[in-house]
């Protein structure tokens, strides 16, 4: 059974930075692309960031030049790296696993707060 644990959302302030971790069990974390998703109150779940098994990375527009996706192969663990954050970047995110064994595989998500 695939797990996904993520963990690094907070309450920061404009401008600030934080760092999401997703730490993958029960799966071949090399062979897997892997992706970020957030959903703020009201909204739709959007894809932030994918990034390969082979660390190819894409991102929504939104987010691109202050986020970076990243994977330690000898952690298991996917990492978001979001800096100058801004209040519309509010939101829980989710660690996703589009396809492994046939399924997706989705964490419990870890919520981010931008607010001064």
């Amino acid at each position: 059974q695939v797990r996904l644990v993520e963990s690094g959302g907070g309450l920061v302030q404009p401008g600030e930075s934080l760092r999401l971790s997703c730490v993958a069990s029960g799966m071949n974390f090399r062979i897997a692309d892997m992706e970020w998703h957030r959903q703020a109150p009201g909204e739709e779940r959007e894809l932030v960031a994918r990034i390969t098994a082979g660390g190819a990375t894409d991102y929504v527009d939104s987010v691109k030049g202050r986020f970076t996706a990243s994977r330690d192969y000898s952690r298991n663990t996917l990492y978001l790296q979001m800096s100058s954050l801004k209040p519309e970047d509010t939101a829980r995110y989710y660690c996703h696993v589009p396809y492994y064994r046939g399924s997706e595989w989705w964490g419990q998500g870890t919520q981010v707060t931008v607010s001064s």
